[in-house]
């Protein structure tokens, strides 16, 4: 068994469900003790429990990212839980309400960039601050290869937004390197969870539908995302700095 993050303390915003909960129990299972952040507190509660029966410590904080107070707080009461802050993953998003640019409501548009870039940027600002301060650390930051290198009918705020996060990752990485704080991001595209399910779809039609030109011929799963981002949090990674890695069955190839 692997332990590349034995005594680390690691922050994953949006650990309830999906990607981010594959991310929080694959640090677990690598020895890291792990915060797990949202804004619903059944889903952490879960993800805590799961990550707690396989032997690991964890801990559940109820935090929207949008409002500053509650960034800071989040890198507050995980080194209070577990005395600092190593890594920190963002993956907190939502995909908003598809529409065309002319027909989105602006309150749905400023929903997705509040949560999605605002979010991202001040989660950022106070875990970097912190790690600065405390000899280093690693962020990755979740993207989408909808933001990075393709776009899709309806979904022009949520591109929008991830690929402000890419770009917003490069220049933190470019400020914060000399500082030891070390930030990259992943750009997942078709995943195989509980988001990617349309309203009315059965369990048949989103495969076929998810895997429709996609080379690699089937979508993504969780655990192959959670395993590129505890790469870039990891010393073997050390000299990987403002990348984004691609991770959509080479639809981008």
């Amino acid at each position: 068994m692997s332990t590349r993050f034995a005594d680390k303390s690691v922050l994953v915003t949006g650990g309830g469900t999906g990607i981010g909960r594959a991310i929080a129990l694959a640090f677990a299972r690598e020895g890291a003790r792990v915060a797990v952040a949202g804004r619903t507190g059944g889903p952490l509660a879960e993800t805590v429990a799961l990550i707690e029966a396989a032997g690991g410590k964890a801990a559940a904080l109820i935090a929207d990212v949008s409002k500053g107070e509650d960034a800071a707080r989040l890198v507050r009461e995980t080194v209070e839980a577990f005395g600092g802050l190593d890594v920190a993953v963002n993956n907190a998003g939502i995909l908003g309400t598809p529409a065309p640019i002319a027909d989105l409501d602006e309150d749905d548009w400023q929903r997705v960039i509040d949560i999605n870039v605002t979010g991202t940027f001040l989660a950022m600002k106070h875990q970097i601050a912190h790690m600065r301060a405390n000899g280093g650390g690693a962020i990755v930051n979740l993207s989408s290869n909808l933001g990075t290198h393709m776009r899709m009918s309806g979904l022009g705020a949520y591109a929008v937004s991830k690929a402000a996060v890419a770009t917003l990752t490069r220049s933190a990485a470019r400020d914060h390197i000399g500082e030891g704080v070390r930030i990259n991001s992943v750009s997942p595209g078709p995943v195989e969870t509980t988001m990617s399910t349309r309203p009315g779809e059965n369990a048949a039609d989103k495969a076929d539908r998810m895997k429709s030109g996609v080379p690699a011929g089937r979508a993504g799963a969780p655990e192959e995302i959670a395993a590129a981002v505890l790469h870039l949090a990891s010393p073997e990674a050390a000299f990987t700095v403002g990348a984004d890695l691609v991770l959509d069955g080479g639809i981008t190839a």
